[in-house]
């Protein structure tokens, strides 16, 4: 497993004029995202823990975000700050009605089912966008006195959207990234956000924008073209709002070779052998994925039956392990997602189990990520079925954890965002059960030769696009760009800022209360 080390012992906590660790020749990093890592730990595992902590850890810097905690004194507390060694973070509490409405409403209700092209569940009117807003406003306020003049600032996932544009106004003329982890949506789907354009806006307070695939860039291009009327330069980039933003793909990658240590080490568990006496290796599909309406669940295990269907003489012989946590429970679409899967899953096992045999076993809590290594490495299929996803690092993981001379197959949806990297996999469209049932027949028939011809091309490209290489590139890219910062306060901020979206705002400045 990928961790990296922090030196536990507590220097004097950062000042609020952003002066307690000496700058770096090229500037310190800081870092913005929803959540903070806990570096008391010792230790940070997981991949994108471990890609930032090591950029921090390199130029030393800052870590801003939300501490997990709700408190009726979140506005008066200010940040909770703690320095190891090099790299200080800087946490935040929320209210009840922001943690309701900036986190479940806005950003989990609305923003995350449009971005992963579900209309149909995006409560789109909620009124937590005022709130998402204002929280946005609130963090900048308590970072920019933390930041000093030559630090570089990367800005994480869709809950900060505006971030950088109420940063701005804070009279922060620093060079500011953004790398949304999620798709970005088509402009037909976007534009059903109420005050879209005004929230677009917002994205030219950013000097880069990343995203996952080169179809997430290109669908907030043509948005940018046909609704903001934005010019697109010959070199990409997009000229608007007085600004020239540009927009890269950076697929994020895995530690691929710690990865795989960890799968041959833990193959050998005293729980997958025992797993391994029920059902064969080179019969045993995987699937682990968060308890989502974006990964197919259900459309997955219809598949499963749709094999068995097809191919009877799989009955008893195959099985889906299918590892599925629960996430943002309280929510009802999630609620409703848990239901239906539990509901087919007994369908496809009332029909073709049997006393000693199930075709789905389904797993409805958190395994340990070691114990996630070696199982992979132990399946003869991985089963990344996602119906939207922004990139899906479970599809690469599978691929890392596969012995080279007896490698497993992924069968990939061609709707996750790795799907552009890996083109090796066998591609299905999930929403398609026959289709996927021939692939996994497909997989689990496949010679030798071909698995590890596959194997090699796939293991080759994620070791070379791996995630430390994400993270350099990402910001010797920043680094290189000339955004031509706006003047803090001046008009084309001003502008990213006049939102509709904060209805209640009278100021030309809205910001300013």
């Amino acid at each position: 497993m990928a961790s990296l080390k922090f030196d536990r012992s507590r220097a004097v906590p950062m000042r609020g004029d952003g002066q307690g660790q000496p700058a770096s020749k090229t500037g310190r990093l800081v870092i913005v995202s929803n959540r903070v890592a806990d570096l008391s730990k010792g230790n940070l595992a997981g991949g994108l823990a471990v890609a930032v902590g090591e950029a921090l850890k390199s130029s030393g810097g800052l870590w801003f975000g939300w501490s997990g905690a709700r408190s009726a004194e979140a506005h008066s507390k200010g940040p909770n700050i703690q320095t190891f060694g090099n790299v200080s973070t800087a946490t935040v509490d929320l209210t009840e009605k922001e943690f309701e409405d900036y986190y479940l409403g806005f950003s989990n209700r609305c923003l995350w089912p449009l971005f992963h092209y579900r209309l149909d569940l995006a409560e789109l009117h909620t009124t937590g966008q005022a709130t998402y807003f204002e929280v946005n406003k609130r963090f900048a306020a308590e970072v920019a006195p933390l930041i000093q003049t030559d630090d570089t600032i990367w800005v994480h996932d869709y809950h900060l959207i505006p971030f950088a544009a109420h940063l701005r106004q804070k009279q922060v003329t620093n060079r500011i990234g953004f790398f949304l982890h999620i798709p970005f949506p088509a402009p037909e789907l976007f534009s059903a956000l109420p005050h879209h354009r005004d929230f677009a806006k917002t994205f030219f307070a950013y000097d880069l924008v990343g995203f996952q695939t080169v179809r997430d860039r290109e669908n907030f291009a043509r948005y940018a073209e046909e609704y903001l009327n934005c010019r697109r330069l010959n070199d990409g980039r997009l000229r608007g709002f007085g600004r020239t933003l540009r927009i890269e793909a950076f697929p994020i990658g895995i530690d691929a070779e710690s990865f795989a240590a960890e799968a041959e080490k833990n193959a050998r568990a005293p729980e997958l052998r025992a797993l391994a006496r029920e059902v064969e290796s080179e019969r045993l599909i995987v699937g682990v994925d968060r308890l989502d309406y974006s990964k197919g669940l259900p459309e997955r295990v219809r598949a499963m039956g749709s094999l068995l269907e097809k191919w009877p003489n799989y009955i008893g012989k195959v099985q889906l392990l299918q590892i599925a946590p629960p996430t943002r429970e309280g929510v009802q679409a999630y609620d409703e997602i848990r239901s239906e899967l539990e509901r087919i899953t007994g369908e496809v096992n009332g029909r073709y189990g049997d006393f000693v045999w199930s075709p789905v076993r389904y797993v409805n809590r958190p395994v340990p990520r070691a114990m996630l290594a070696g199982l992979f490495r132990r399946s003869r299929v991985g089963l990344v079925t996602p119906l939207r996803d922004g990139m899906n690092l479970v599809a690469k993981e599978y691929v890392a954890a596969q012995d080279p001379a007896d490698p497993g197959v992924l069968v990939l949806s061609q709707f996750a965002g790795a799907a552009e990297q890996m083109e090796e996999a066998l591609m299905v469209n999930p929403h398609d059960p026959a289709e996927t049932a021939t692939a996994i027949r497909r997989a689990l028939e496949m010679p030798l030769g071909e698995r590890r011809a596959r194997h090699k091309a796939l293991w080759n490209q994620i070791v070379s696009e791996s995630v430390g290489w994400w993270r350099e590139r990402f910001l010797a890219v920043l680094h290189e760009t000339n955004g031509q910062p706006a003047t803090p306060g001046g008009p084309s901020t001003r502008n990213a800022l006049r939102s509709e979206a904060v209805p209640h705002e009278q100021s030309s400045d809205p910001t300013a209360r």
